[in-house]
């Protein structure tokens, strides 16, 4: 009962529009003063968990996203992802896939991805034939791909609150990634088959592919070169982040030469209230956890699930519909930041890796970026095509279905997720 008044509680107020941070915080102000009498513990709780140096790698990251966004790759990486496999059928709807499965490898943001490839696909896709609803419905799950596929920031967020390796993380996330879009790709030529309408390109030879693939290239060698350096050992997470900070500048600089003084500030702008917004979730996220904690509540949960009998696959996936509910409401970082302090002692009560379970919430989080009445995505896509927010829900709805089956298949087989950072020498 405790649980459920605490929960309606802080959803409540972040319906309201209150930011994830205050919601956090007030509402573990409130528990802690009732518990304690005071809130004299929670000063020491936020500096024990802000003072860990892998949150060097979030401005890090976020930085190298900004400044390869501002850069303008995304031209030459949808150029050439439709050079290789727009003249299939289907072949523009499986390029849309391919190129948000690459930007998100490069900008690790979901919101981020959907917003630049939509700019650049949707005029094309609608121009060969496609339906709207299609066209909205394939960007917005092709966007999803940016929370799985690393370096994911809320990869990154969900580590620092568990404690969780955040190299396995992004390597794990690599063939679910990778799966994932894969399937989206399927169901796109699939689409086609039936759809009569849809035009492909004219296939424009070896030589111009080869050119378009040339002109993409520096983007292209941005994943391999940060996810590359973690998977070989080469360096940590943090050292890889700010490898991709020093590349990002010079692809914008010494190759595009459109990345001066002004983008620099602008850029470092950017990157310091993306920062400070998360720096601030994370601080009441911490205060939620210890609040949590003191009036026993993790220690409750989890006598309930003993005296319930659950065995711990059927506990994740009761873990798994709540948060799937959850995330018809709730932004993604709120989820992971109200989810992981409660089932975290559970989890660990009943030896469930927590890489393995990061990659199950991560697609549930896909999931809720796509999933009415507040995906994300949706009204990203609702914003840059000024379109009826039916019409792109009506596109998302097979993709949610697809989703739900890579989520059942990582749930049902641990290898999809545990064996690269296994075969990294991870120890998991």
């Amino acid at each position: 009962m405790l649980t459920f008044i605490i929960l309606a509680l802080l959803i409540l107020m972040l319906l309201t529009g209150m930011p994830i941070f205050a919601g956090l915080a007030l509402t573990s102000i409130v528990v802690t003063v009732i518990a304690e009498g005071s809130i004299s513990s929670i000063a020491d709780t936020v500096f024990a968990k802000l003072d860990n140096g892998l949150l060097t790698a979030i401005p890090m990251f976020a930085f190298m996203a900004h400044v390869m966004i501002r850069s303008k790759v995304v031209d030459d990486l949808y150029d050439a992802a439709n050079a290789m496999v727009g003249h299939f059928k289907g072949g523009l709807g499986v390029a849309t896939v391919l190129a948000c499965t690459i930007f998100a490898a490069i900008s690790g943001s979901s919101v981020a991805t959907a917003l630049t490839i939509g700019s650049s696909a949707i005029p094309q896709m609608k121009r060969f034939g496609y339906r709207d609803s299609d066209t909205y419905g394939v960007i917005a799950a092709g966007g999803t791909l940016g929370i799985l596929i690393p370096p994911s920031g809320p990869l990154i967020l969900y580590a620092i609150v568990s404690e969780a390796s955040i190299g396995a993380l992004f390597i794990a996330g690599l063939i679910p990634g990778i799966m994932m879009a894969l399937l989206f790709a399927f169901y796109c030529m699939g689409q086609a088959y039936f759809r009569p309408e849809i035009r492909d390109n004219d296939w424009i030879g070896f030589r111009a592919c080869a050119r378009a693939m040339g002109k993409s290239i520096w983007s292209l060698l941005m994943p391999p070169i940060v996810l590359g350096g973690i998977y070989m050992g080469v360096f940590t997470a943090s050292e890889a982040a700010a490898i991709g900070c020093i590349y990002a500048l010079m692809v914008g600089v010494l190759v595009y030469r459109n990345f001066g003084w002004k983008d620099l500030a602008q850029t470092a702008h950017e990157t310091v209230r993306t920062t400070a917004m998360l720096f601030m979730i994370l601080a009441a996220a911490a205060m939620f956890g210890h609040a949590v904690t003191i009036i026993r509540l993790p220690i409750e949960l989890m006598e309930s699930v003993t005296a319930m009998g659950l065995s711990p696959m059927a506990f994740i996936i009761a873990i798994m519909l709540v948060i799937f509910v959850l995330g018809m409401f709730l932004e993604t970082i709120a989820i992971i930041l109200i989810t992981t302090p409660i089932v975290l002692p559970a989890l660990m009560q009943f030896d469930v890796n927590l890489v393995w379970y990061g990659i199950l919430l991560m697609i549930n989080l896909e999931l809720a970026l796509i999933t009415p009445p507040v995906g994300m995505n949706l009204f990203v896509i609702k914003g840059i095509a000024q379109a009826p927010l039916a019409e792109v829900i009506r596109g998302a709805l097979p993709y949610v279905l697809i989703l739900i089956l890579g989520l059942i298949a990582v749930l049902l087989f641990k290898p999809l997720a545990l064996w690269l950072p296994e075969l990294a020498g991870f120890g998991l």
